[in-house]
C-alpha cells in the first residue's frame, strides 16, 4: 500500500502522544505502508517541520525519511492542477497520480473539491480514517 502524507497530518503523528502517532509507527515499525514524496513535497516538509519544531528535529526526520527503503521518491511528469483555492495543494495530488499511490491522506479541507472529480480518481482520506486502514490491514 502507498501513501501521500500532507503535510498537516505529518505534524500531527509525529508528536509521540498524538492519537495519530500510530500512522508514523505503522511506517516505521510495521511496514505496512509504503510513503510517496517528491522534492516539493520534501520542501514543504522541511520548512514546516523547521518553522513548528526546529531545524535539528527537521533534518532527523527528513534524514529517516531520506534512507527508509520504505520511501518511494515520485517524479512529478504532469501537473493536473486540481486545487484552485490553494493551488500549492496541488503538489500532493500529482504525486499522488504520478507516484500511483493508495491514499492521500490530509485533513485539509481545500482537497474536498478533488472529491468531486470524476477523473483522475483520487482517494482521499482524513487521518481517522487512514488509522481505520491500517487497523483492518495488520
Amino acid at each position: 500500500m502507498k501513501a501521500i502524507l500532507d503535510t498537516n497530518i505529518l505534524l500531527i503523528v509525529l508528536p509521540t502522544r498524538s492519537p495519530y502517532h500510530k500512522i508514523i509507527q505503522a511506517f516505521n515499525n510495521n511496514r505496512v505502508y509504503q510513503l510517496v514524496i517528491t522534492t516539493p513535497i520534501f520542501l514543504e516538509y522541511e520548512e514546516m517541520l523547521s518553522k513548528k519544531a526546529n531545524s535539528a528535529i527537521a533534518n532527523i526526520v527528513l534524514a529517516a525519511f531520506f534512507e527508509s527503503p520504505n520511501v518511494i521518491v515520485a517524479d512529478t511528469y504532469y501537473r493536473w492542477k486540481l486545487i484552485t483555492s490553494d493551488m500549492d495543494d496541488n503538489k500532493f495530488t500529482d504525486a499522488y497520480l504520478n507516484g500511483e499511490a493508495d491514499y492521500l491522506v490530509t485533513n485539509d479541507t481545500h482537497f474536498n473539491i478533488v472529491k468531486t472529480i470524476k477523473f483522475p480518481n483520487i482517494n482521499i482520506v482524513s487521518a481517522d480514517e487512514f488509522l481505520e486502514i491500517l487497523k483492518n490491514t495488520t
